[in-house]
């Protein structure tokens, strides 16, 4: 064990920023639905039939086909029913403020932007030290998910990416917490204790939705067990799709969360 700690400290270098350079390239990461080719009548009516959590459905405007990357799960059914009309990338979707934004009717904004997971957290380090001159506290609240998002969240803290190097660290208490970091569809179960945990979280305060099933239910939808996603809730300031989305696109909402703070003076 001892030595191989030490190959990992000495003898491989900085594992943080030598291994982020590969990370988003990998093939078999689901991270967005992309049209090759605009569906027929015959598709829309397959795709709308086939997607478990009816995140593709018809423009009657404009006889196209509409994507809802908050319902989205990146299951796939889509691709195989009608490959030649759609493919899913291995490109995140991008966070966004309101959630009106993550539904497109084309193809939706995807990560990478034109800044390095190392360029945003040292901004978003900036951004950190001016506005609180300390750490940022995140406060992370499991309503209902799989534990999928969970998993995305706790390599944020691993030597890969190491988010605290960039002044972030997690806290049990949300009475000292800046940002909530919530998954899950809000289960009824989970309702009373999430509102619970916001109200006793200090201001100034955000909210961040974190996967498919906090941005709208997921597959989880809608139903007498679930409350169909946070806001039903509580106010959300940012929505990050994915099932789950990977760290790199944790970090940039993180960015656009501060972003926000700054912007609205909280």
């Amino acid at each position: 064990m001892i030595k191989a700690a030490r190959k990992g400290i000495v003898g491989n270098g900085i594992e943080t920023i030598k291994n982020l350079a590969n990370l988003l390239s990998s093939k078999n990461y689901r991270g967005s639905v992309i049209f090759t080719a605009e569906p027929t009548n015959d598709q829309r009516k397959m795709l709308e039939d086939i997607c478990p959590t009816k995140a593709l459905f018809s423009v009657k405007e404009n006889n196209a086909m509409g994507l809802d990357n908050g319902k989205c799960i990146m299951c796939g059914y889509c691709s195989e029913v009608v490959s030649e009309t759609i493919k899913i990338s291995n490109k995140p979707v991008i966070p966004v403020k309101m959630k009106s934004q993550i539904i497109d009717y084309s193809n939706p904004q995807t990560f990478p932007s034109e800044k390095s997971y190392e360029q945003i957290g040292n901004e978003l380090k900036e951004k950190i030290q001016k506005m609180f001159s300390r750490s940022l506290a995140i406060r992370q609240v499991d309503a209902g998910s799989c534990n999928g998002c969970e998993i995305e969240i706790t390599a944020l803290n691993n030597p890969i990416y190491d988010i605290e190097r960039f002044g972030i660290h997690f806290v049990a208490s949300p009475r000292h917490a800046d940002v909530l970091l919530v998954t899950g569809p809000a289960s009824r179960n989970m309702e009373t204790a999430l509102l619970r945990t916001y109200e006793a979280t200090p201001g100034p305060k955000i909210v961040i939705a974190v996967g498919a099933c906090a941005c709208s239910g997921g597959i989880f939808g809608d139903t007498h067990a679930t409350t169909g996603g946070i806001d039903k809730v509580i106010p959300v300031d940012v929505y990050i799709p994915g099932c789950p989305p990977r760290p790199e696109v944790l970090i940039q909402g993180l960015l656009l969360a501060v972003d926000r703070m700054i912007t609205n003076g909280k």
